[in-house]
């Protein structure tokens, strides 16, 4: 299939399943994330040597669906394929394992992936690295900064692009804190 049919598929099932969810704090419909993770996609692919954009595609727009909507690891294997399904579970938090262990609960098994699903959360990091919602505290804006250096750490080298936007983008992101 063609990519613009990969992306096409995987997009109307995530406005589905994100149907009626907002971005936290800019009251924005939650597909816009959802794209933005994946125009991160489209501009690092062609820049980074042994891509699989399609697959890094498809993984980006339905990156959140396990985690934050009623989409089961079946049902995405079913409609597109148990490698799929993989990238999108490891990128799911686990919610059996203690809050504070999740984070590297999720690196782990997403460092047993291909590189495109390292590609996928470094993105979703850079997208989320906006100004913060009002609500978030210091500590919180704190935190979500920590948490963007390890996932830097842990995932820079599978993407050199992706990498090198967010390590730019945790630097701009200290004015919030």
């Amino acid at each position: 299939m063609v990519i613009q049919g990969l992306y096409q598929d995987a997009i109307k099932f995530a406005a589905i399943k994100h149907n009626g969810q907002e971005v936290n704090g800019i009251k924005v419909p939650y597909l816009v994330h959802v794209c933005n993770v994946a125009m991160e996609i489209l501009i690092a692919g062609p820049q980074t040597r042994d891509f699989n954009l399609g697959y890094a595609l498809q993984v980006a727009l339905l990156h959140d669906t396990i985690e934050d909507t009623s989409t089961t690891f079946q049902e995405l294997h079913d409609i597109f394929g148990i490698d799929i399904a993989r990238g999108v579970s490891a990128l799911s938090k686990n919610l059996s394992v203690p809050r504070e262990d999740r984070m590297m609960d999720c690196l782990v098994r997403i460092k047993k992936q291909p590189k495109e699903v390292w590609s996928v959360k470094l993105a979703d990091r850079i997208t989320n690295l906006q100004p913060p919602p009002p609500d978030w505290d210091s500590a919180k804006r704190a935190e979500y900064l920590r948490e963007a250096r390890v996932i830097y750490e842990e995932l820079k080298e599978g993407n050199e692009y992706l990498a090198e936007r967010l390590e730019t983008l945790i630097l701009n992101y200290r004015i919030y804190i």
